[in-house]
């Protein structure tokens, strides 16, 4: 195995960086050339298909079977001229990737032959045989129907030669079987709250577009170093492995020179994605090294959260052609940052205004204030919903440690917004107002934009952040599906709006005008959610105690933290704004519970093999070799003198003995709580027994295997070490 190690080494000094070809100079020339997008359409659909389908995208009208047909041969048309052969319908399952399966596009001919074909029918809904997916008990094994059904508001596009239609997923009976339809469910939701409160300030807004702007960040690994670790291979971090001498202490990776290889990588990367049009713009080092991130401009949520997904598919295939292999696991590597994809969400007009960015009147103003205020509320009231969404078996790693935000979810605003709150809170009297007090709330209101602008900075140590113009839920890990958080995030969010809405009219239906209904319902929100705004250190342990004497929970353990979307209040809130039914929310709930225990029991099973399999006999090796070593000390000297000069190398062989003995003793109790833990039927109860028993053994095996890294040989070590794999490229 340490050959293999070294082997590994050798593979990596002689690489040497691929050559990149450009599609064309201009990113403009080429941007979307295998996208199904507006200018295509034009060229390939009739007037009358073309209309059906930006009405689909921009009213939400449903697009008949006739139209269908001509949509699907104008998009077969254009696919074929581009090399196209197949056709799959791509959807987003439980599983935290995505899923497709290709057909040709032929049937048989009437002479015996094959001709191309396509239709509206093929195009708008399919019925793959997916029984394998994670359903919750939605469905059954042998009840392999379920279906996907065309989403035409994300675009479809060409991969390699396949034809790839963006699709929900559902089952025979309609449930959810997937991220993107809850997703969309969310979105209209948010649409049509958020536009019925931009009715008190502009009556021509007539909808509301969800944004999202992801920040990738991930690891990238040579393919030799990689493949010489059974645990990146199958787990995706490092199960044991002595923290290097040198990592991050000097902050001398962050932003620095991007290495060669990888900056090749990276534009081989950049090149794709524009092909496909994903706007990818930022490319850097992160704080770690080996660490890197890559960041799109914003986009509406549920294309941006299709380019995120297939960005991600780009990204794993191109670091092969580079001879990496890219890691997206949250904490890859102990003792050093993990990766999050910081998820910045904002809500802006069909009239171009961003709801998050100060206007330049007290009116627009009044309506930044009410957005900014609202989400305070919705995070308030569904702090443990958000947390649940984004805390999984591989984030609970990373979160509260280097670089990622705690576990306690609170909202970072800045000095000065912070400061406009309050002085909104005491202006806002509980008796009419008078017109002076009006005009001089106006006149603080209409001051935000000059305030703001230079003076909210980002707080890294906050999982939910205002950055200027939009909030950063920078909590959400780099493996996630970011449809998991913008789930509960719009759902929260658009119920908070309904609800201040009916307290608005509420107060105008008693005869309070509008500024000053508006004005009353804030105040009362502002004192509400004064414990949820936190400007401080998020990482220090002044904030964990702060926090429980404000109320705020905080969970770190996925069992206990998914057990808010079981509340009957949280089941309340999805059923009432029509994105999950009960049985939904049961099902994937269930899927979640399930993922937490085999990625558990898979790290315990790959760590018992490697440890007894790789490091225990490498230790025994090296045990004997000392052993050897003592005993011809004395054979050659005197006993006075053996005492002195064997005495190391026998604390050392009693060293090692007891790492191997506590080693295999804590294997053996690890698989025995496995076995208990597997026994119990409930599968909440199941996955708490896999935290709390099974779980613990990973630190405490590893502790004895880090140990012994640092006494056994260097030569003789079997796996790469992290000094290597972070630093070797």
């Amino acid at each position: 195995m340490a050959q293999f190690r070294f082997k590994a080494l050798e593979e990596v000094l002689n690489r040497r960086p691929d050559e990149v070809v450009r599609e064309e100079n201009l990113v403009s020339d080429y941007f979307g050339m295998l996208v199904f997008d507006q200018s295509k359409m034009k060229k390939y659909l009739s007037r009358e298909a073309y209309k059906a389908v930006t009405d689909a995208v921009e009213r939400g009208t449903t697009v008949d079977r006739k139209m269908a047909d001509q949509v699907a041969q104008g998009m077969k048309a254009w696919a074929i001229e581009n090399g196209a052969t197949h056709y799959t319908h791509w959807f987003h399952p439980l599983t935290d990737g995505t899923a497709e399966k290709h057909d040709a596009f032929i049937v048989h001919g009437a002479d015996g032959g094959v001709i191309e074909s396509f239709s509206g029918t093929l195009l708008a809904q399919q019925e793959p045989d997916a029984s394998s997916f994670p359903s919750g008990g939605i469905r059954q094994t042998f009840e392999a129907r379920g279906y996907t059904a065309w989403d035409p508001t994300s675009p479809a596009f060409i991969s390699e030669t396949t034809l790839t239609i963006p699709t929900i997923f559902i089952s025979y009976t309609g449930e959810a079987l997937d991220y993107k339809t809850p997703l969309l469910r969310a979105i209209n939701a948010i649409d049509k709250a958020a536009t019925d409160v931009c009715q008190y300030f502009d009556k021509n807004v007539t909808r509301v577009q969800a944004n999202l702007g992801w920040e990738q960040e991930y690891f990238l690994i040579d393919e030799a170093l990689f493949m010489a670790r059974p645990d990146l291979v199958l787990t995706g971090r490092t199960l044991m492995g002595h923290s290097s001498s040198k990592d991050q202490q000097l902050d001398d990776h962050y932003f620095s020179s991007i290495p060669t290889r990888v900056n090749k990588f990276m534009q081989d990367v950049e090149n794709e994605a524009y092909k496909l049009g994903i706007p990818v713009k930022t490319r850097h080092n992160e704080v770690a090294p080996n660490q890197f991130e890559l960041a799109p401009i914003y986009e509406e949520a549920n294309l941006a959260n299709d380019h995120n997904q297939l960005c991600m598919d780009i990204m794993q295939k191109i670091a092969r052609r580079h001879k990496f292999r890219i890691l997206f696991h949250e904490k890859p590597f102990a003792g050093i940052n993990g990766s999050g994809k910081h998820n910045n969400w904002s809500l802006s007009t069909d009239t171009g205004v961003n709801l998050y960015s100060p206007g330049k009147n007290p009116k627009s103003n009044l309506q930044f204030l009410t957005y900014v205020i609202n989400t305070l509320k919705a995070v308030y009231d569904n702090q443990d919903l958000l947390r649940a969404s984004i805390l999984t078996a591989s984030n609970q790693h990373r979160l509260g440690a280097n670089e990622a935000p705690p576990s306690i979810i609170s909202v970072f605003l800045g000095s000065e917004v912070s400061a406009m709150l309050d002085l909104m809170e005491e202006a806002v009297v509980d008796r009419k107002m008078t017109p002076d007090e009006k005009t001089a709330l106006k006149l603080n209101i209409g001051r935000i934009p000059e305030i703001i602008l230079d003076n909210t900075d980002r707080n890294r140590t906050s999982p939910f952040a205002f950055t200027g113009n939009r909030f950063e839920f920078r909590a959400v890990g780099s493996m996630a599906n970011n449809a998991s958080a913008l789930i509960v995030l719009n759902t929260a969010m658009a119920d908070q709006l309904k609800k201040f809405k009916a307290n608005v009219d509420a107060l105008i239906d008693k005869g309070i005008k509008k500024d000053e209904a508006i004005f009353q319902v804030l105040k009362t929100l502002i004192i509400a959610t004064k414990s949820i705004r936190f400007n401080g250190d998020g990482y220090s342990d002044d904030w964990v105690k702060e926090a429980e004497k404000r109320g705020l929970t905080n969970i770190n353990n996925v069992p206990d933290s998914l057990a808010a979307y079981l509340r009957p209040e949280n089941k309340t809130l999805f059923e009432r704004n029509g994105i999950f039914n009960e049985a939904e929310i049961d099902g994937r709930v269930e899927v979640e519970y399930e993922k937490f225990i085999m990625k558990v029991q898979i790290e315990s099973r790959v760590l018992a093999d490697i440890a007894i399999n790789h490091i225990v006999p490498t230790a025994v090796q090296y045990q004997t070799m000392l052993l050897e070593n003592v005993k011809n000390l004395k054979e050659v000297f005197p006993a006075e003198e053996f005492n002195s000069l064997a005495g190391g190398r026998l604390e050392l062989i009693k060293e090692v003995g007891g790492h191997i003995s506590a080693i295999k003793t804590l294997r053996k109790e690890m698989i025995a709580a496995r076995a208990k833990a597997n026994k119990v039927e409930d599968v909440i109860e199941r996955s708490k027994e896999y935290d709390k028993e099974v779980r613990p053994f990973l630190d405490e095996i590893r502790g004895h295997i880090d140990r012994l890294e640092l006494i056994v040989d260097n030569e003789k070590w079997p796996l790469p070490k992290y000094r290597e794999l972070l630093f070797v490229r």
